[in-house]
């Protein structure tokens, strides 16, 4: 099925904000902000777009010039910023403060936040309030959380509260200690089944948008052909409409990367050599002209 014959995401299309004006900074390109409806457009022209993880807005700025109209403060940031083996570590006020920090970086970027692990598996209250700190304090344009189908009714809560819920199915991160690894989804039928049978139900739960992880192509196909909404994949194969790695891996900063985020810089060996000449610099005092001068007449003084 080809994306002109869709199904119509008609609840997106009346839910999303206006666009807003271009940005005024100079050193931005001309590009209005992304929004859902943005990205509902691009899906309707059968355009795909990148996604990209991002935890500072330094990062942020940069990415946002490079045209990257997604970013994602995942809970990856447990890994790549604290050093973390899992994902799970990740603290709730530490990515609210990190999603803030990326929208700031690239206020025209659409800002994805991760909901942490425990910040709304326990209770659907608690999940739809800490859905709206990142809302507000953090600055989120969408939040994501990992679901199975028991998880519809929070997802249904948290849209009747005005919070964009982007559904993550298939492999879910926070739930490796329960299975005992990282596995792929959706390689028998009848998970395959489930699988879909989840993204339109989400879908229908007034999700905006899907991410799907580590799934056969086969699958991500069948959902695109199912809903309405963006489907975003990470290692989920090219039939989906959005793409996302992790910036680390995609930069050759990690020790392992997965095999659908291959590396296309070297930035770890372009660290440890600007280290190294700068080490050197150091140690030879080949520090320049100092540029800080005491006035005329003052240093005979001391």
């Amino acid at each position: 099925m080809s994306i002109k014959t869709r199904k119509p995401s008609t609840e997106v299309r009346r839910t999303v904000a206006v666009e807003a004006p271009t940005s005024e900074d100079p050193d931005e390109p001309d590009r209005r902000p992304v929004t859902l409806r943005t990205l509902v457009r691009m899906v309707d022209r059968g355009e795909k777009f990148a996604c990209l993880t991002c935890y500072d807005a330094t990062t942020a700025r940069w990415l946002q010039r490079a045209g990257i109209p997604v970013l994602l403060v995942g809970d990856t940031a447990a890994e790549m910023i604290l050093g973390h083996p899992s994902t799970i570590h990740a603290p709730l006020d530490f990515l609210i403060t990190l999603t803030a920090a990326v929208k700031r970086g690239a206020p025209n970027t659409h800002v994805m936040a991760d909901m942490p692990f425990m910040s709304y598996q326990a209770d659907p209250a608690e999940g739809v309030h800490n859905a709206g700190r990142f809302m507000t304090e953090g600055r989120a344009d969408s939040v994501k959380i990992e679901v199975d189908g028991s998880f519809r009714g929070l997802v249904e809560r948290m849209s009747r509260a005005g919070i964009p819920v982007v559904a993550h199915i298939g492999c879910r991160p926070q739930q490796v200690k329960r299975s005992g690894g990282y596995s792929v989804a959706g390689r028998t039928a009848t998970e395959a089944r489930q699988m879909v049978a989840d993204a339109a139900a989400f879908e229908d739960a007034g999700a905006v948008m899907l991410l799907v992880e580590a799934a056969p192509n086969e699958v991500s196909e069948r959902i695109t052909e199912k809903v309405g909404i963006p489907v975003i994949g990470c290692g989920a194969g090219a039939a989906c409409h959005g793409q996302i790695v992790v910036l680390q891996d995609l930069l050759g900063l990690t020790e392992w990367q997965p095999s659908f985020a291959r590396p296309v810089a070297s930035f770890g060996d372009e660290i440890m050599k600007a280290a190294g000449c700068w080490s050197e610099q150091v140690r030879t005092s080949d520090l320049g002209e100092h540029p800080y001068k005491m006035r005329d007449g003052e240093s005979g003084k001391i």
